[in-house]
């Protein structure tokens, strides 16, 4: 029986990249996401008979996530992954960031995962294990501007997939963490200015914006039989991002 991923965010971008990825590698997806029009867009757009299923949901509301688990069980009596892509951000300064907002962000991007990963670990374990994917993000790793409450989420997200992994890996779950780079999304291109997207540009190493289908690709792996021993790891696909501090771009342009 093909195996089955559960892929929150799954309406755009990278959370829909991962589920082409997963399809065309043979598995079953699940798909999430608050958004229900481009969801139900999205399922049609993708999915064949009997290999995706999707249900509107916000991953912040523990009744909701059950809800939803609960019939993708139901529809395909297993779950193998689990790709904790939802998100969301503000990106205000920190003194003008309101509680209301400081308080969604964590919702979605920090208890988001640990609902939907304590809804999903016991039906692995009913099929021997499985693995478990938290997008995090750069901003989890190093701090900027106008990211207190996006940024803050992220690093807890990256602490949740040490702690999960920690206590899962004996039941035979994995766990791990892509942390995104700049990633060429839709919503890059609308709200990075070009002296922005010439800033990453500058200090990226590889000199460029992240694909999404490159982040796809990494989740599969991690997700695969091929990365059995790896679990606990934060793996930076950021095209060399986080290795290079500020970057120097003066000496770069020299050589």
């Amino acid at each position: 029986m093909n195996k089955v991923a559960v892929i929150t965010g799954g309406a755009r971008g990278i959370g829909r990249a991962t589920a082409e990825r997963f399809l065309e590698d043979g598995w079953r997806v699940a798909l999430l996401d608050i958004d229900g029009d481009t969801l139900s867009q999205t399922a049609t757009a993708l999915g064949n008979a009997g290999e995706i299923t999707a249900v509107t949901c916000d991953v912040a509301e523990p009744e909701q996530v059950r809800d939803a688990i609960d019939s993708f069980v139901e529809h395909f009596g297993r779950i193998d992954a689990l790709v904790n892509n939802a998100g969301t951000a503000v990106f205000k300064p920190l003194l003008e960031t309101g509680f209301e907002e400081w308080r969604r962000v964590l919702d979605v991007n920090l208890s988001g995962p640990f609902l939907c990963s304590q809804a999903c670990a016991p039906v692995m374990i009913r099929n021997g294990g499985g693995s478990i994917v938290n997008i995090t993000s750069i901003s989890g790793l190093r701090a900027s501007t106008l990211r207190v409450a996006y940024g803050t989420s992220k690093a807890g997200l990256m602490h949740l997939t040490k702690q999960q992994a920690a206590e899962l890996g004996e039941v035979g779950i994995r766990v791990n963490a892509v942390s995104p780079g700049p990633v060429d999304t839709a919503m890059a291109k609308a709200v990075h200015s070009p002296a922005i997207r010439a800033d990453y540009h500058d200090a990226i190493p590889l000199n460029r914006y992240g694909l999404e289908r490159e982040i796809a690709d990494a989740i599969l792996f991690l997700c695969s039989d091929r990365a059995s021993y790896i679990t606990g790891q934060i793996l930076a696909v950021d095209g060399g991002f986080d290795a290079v501090g500020i970057g120097l771009t003066s000496l770069r342009d020299d050589q």
